[in-house]
């Protein structure tokens, strides 16, 4: 109950924000089934769990770096409101906590490159979802994110001593497109095959991020084969 209150409570300050700064342009290829899931994207932005959460409009515990949880009054409240922190040494604390957090019937995000995306693109993946997809049986949710270049404003700065760089995105328009859920099966200490899944897993989200991209580019109307895009305000 406090993890829906607090995932309420903080949708209209993201709300303000992508009133103020962004054009949405989001597809979802098929509604998001009941139950646990596995949310998986590509990460541009600073903010890109905070907009994927609005988007999704269901709660989910967010795999976030340490740093975050430093910062006064976020950190308190992503502990209040599940988030599970990811700190240097402690993987495997925070991929139990995943692991719990999917047995207890709620939805997990997670950035599979770790880390904010290379300007390039969508980079390399750890195996976390993959193997979270493995043990747990839950649908994994690929959703891929494209912003113009000049549209992310990146500041450096420092988080308890530490240096840091963010990334914030600033009126520009903010393409998501959301896949389907694809379900995966096999022995997740078998490292062929979870190298395998997430490679798969990384495959769909280049695919969806390329689709958002494409639709961000100036295209000629043609009646045949138009894709329409769903405007959120």
């Amino acid at each position: 109950m406090l993890e829906k209150l607090m995932y309420w409570s903080w949708l209209p300050i993201v709300q303000l924000y992508i009133w103020l700064h962004l054009k949405l342009d989001v597809i979802r290829h098929q509604p998001l089934p009941p139950g646990p899931k596995i949310i998986v994207a590509n990460h541009p932005t600073t903010l890109d769990p905070y907009f994927v959460s609005r988007l999704i409009q269901e709660p989910a515990r967010i795999l976030i770096i340490y740093l975050a949880f430093r910062i006064p009054v976020l950190g308190p409240w992503l502990r209040l409101g599940g988030h599970i922190e990811v700190a240097p040494g402690e993987g495997r604390r925070a991929f139990d906590a995943a692991l719990a957090a999917l047995a207890e019937g709620k939805n997990i995000m997670i950035f599979p490159e770790g880390d904010l995306s290379p300007s390039k693109g969508p980079g390399k993946a750890h195996n976390g979802a993959a193997r979270l997809a493995l043990l747990s049986g839950a649908p994994v949710i690929p959703l891929g994110i494209h912003l113009p270049p000049n549209g992310i404003r990146q500041v450096s700065g420092e988080i308890g001593g530490e240096s840091t760089i963010t990334r914030w995105p600033r009126h520009t328009p903010y393409a998501v497109t959301v896949g389907e859920s694809i379900a995966f099966a096999g022995d997740a200490t078998d490292r062929e095959r979870v190298q395998a899944v997430t490679d798969e897993i990384m495959r769909h989200i280049r695919s969806l991020a390329q689709e958002s991209k494409t639709r961000l580019q100036p295209q000629p109307v043609t009646p045949r084969g138009l894709v329409q895009s769903v405007r959120l305000p």
